[in-house]
């Protein structure tokens, strides 16, 4: 009798010690029963190392750094040192339902490994009970094209933890881009690679995935000028790919809306980027998105413009 296929989930983890036992715990809680838990400490400072040592009884195996090299590096570390035949990415904040992996597996266990499969997830900040299931348009059975059209056209994402890889198709692709600067889309820019290189992404509601967030100093909400500038960059290299894969009215109109909102988030910064965005825009046909707003602000962008009103909302209005 063969055996069950073996599942790495790597973590990479940078100073994460106030949640990173019960990271570790959702992943050796999974019900698929052959695992391998890989974490790969990032240069904490911060007591994470000594509470990743204590589950090495347990069977983790950790990975230490001297110097920290983000979290991209820190990934491309843990697909050396994995030896599953699917990955699974796990921030050392985020949590696993007890049977995401297992679900999955049994989706996938139909198709070739050409097939990834993503889950279900939701946020929440400090208790699994806050998290709420809605349904989002990448809730379903898509072909490659469809999934990051869809992503891009409904402003929808799929969380890092949601993804199930076979690892095949992950050397195929090559590791995550460590020349982006650390940014809050550098996973988009890696798993639209592992899309655009499948044959379907299987969508497994029953498998379910918490992303916590409201983290102060979370990458998720730094915005330097370096920042921006590599998100710029990661929506440049999936859009290229996306037009190489089906250059199309409907994806050029999808890498244009993709680009036309990154243009109003980063205003004013990266000028010149939001040049380069625009320039590519006007060549892909144009763009009639506007600004996500409410009714106050939607006021404000018809009297004063969307420029002078954003400039005015990141003065008077705090950021969280």
């Amino acid at each position: 009798m063969s055996h069950p296929p073996l599942v790495s989930i790597i973590i990479p983890c940078h100073n994460a010690s106030r949640w990173l036992a019960e990271t570790l715990d959702s992943a050796f809680a999974q019900t698929w029963p052959n695992l391998e838990i890989v974490l790969i400490d990032d240069a904490s400072s911060d007591g994470s190392l000594a509470i990743a040592r204590r589950y090495e009884s347990r069977g983790l195996r950790v990975s230490t750094r001297s110097t920290p090299g983000g979290a991209a590096s820190a990934r491309n570390q843990g697909l050396d040192l994995a030896r599953g035949d699917y990955l699974q990415f796990l921030d050392a904040d985020d949590l696993l339902a007890p049977d995401k992996i297992a679900c999955q597996l049994a989706r996938l266990a139909d198709f070739g490994p050409t097939t990834v499969a993503t889950a279900a997830w939701s946020r929440f900040h400090q208790a699994t009970g806050e998290a709420a299931f809605i349904a989002q348009p990448l809730w379903r059975d898509l072909n490659p094209v469809d999934w990051l059209t869809t992503s891009w056209l409904d402003h929808c994402m799929m969380a890092t933890a949601s993804w199930l890889v076979p690892r095949s198709l992950a050397d195929s692709v090559g590791p995550w881009n460590t020349q982006l600067h650390p940014n809050p889309v550098d996973d988009m820019e890696y798993f639209s690679r592992v899309v655009l290189a499948s044959v379907q992404v299987l969508f497994c509601p029953q498998a379910r995935v918490y992303y916590r967030t409201g983290i102060p100093g979370s990458l998720s909400r730094q915005r330097s000028d370096a920042a921006w500038d590599s998100i710029f960059q990661s929506f440049f290299l999936t859009a290229d790919r996306l037009l190489a894969k089906e250059n199309s009215a409907l994806t050029r109109l999808a890498a244009a809306a993709a680009l036309q909102r990154l243009i109003y988030e980063s205003y004013p910064r990266s000028a010149p980027q939001r040049a380069d965005a625009s320039r590519r825009i006007a060549e892909w046909g144009g763009c009639t998105l506007r600004p996500d707003a409410g009714p106050k602000r939607r006021l404000l962008q018809a009297l004063l413009g969307w420029r002078l009103t954003k400039r005015l909302h990141e003065l008077f209005v705090p950021r969280h």
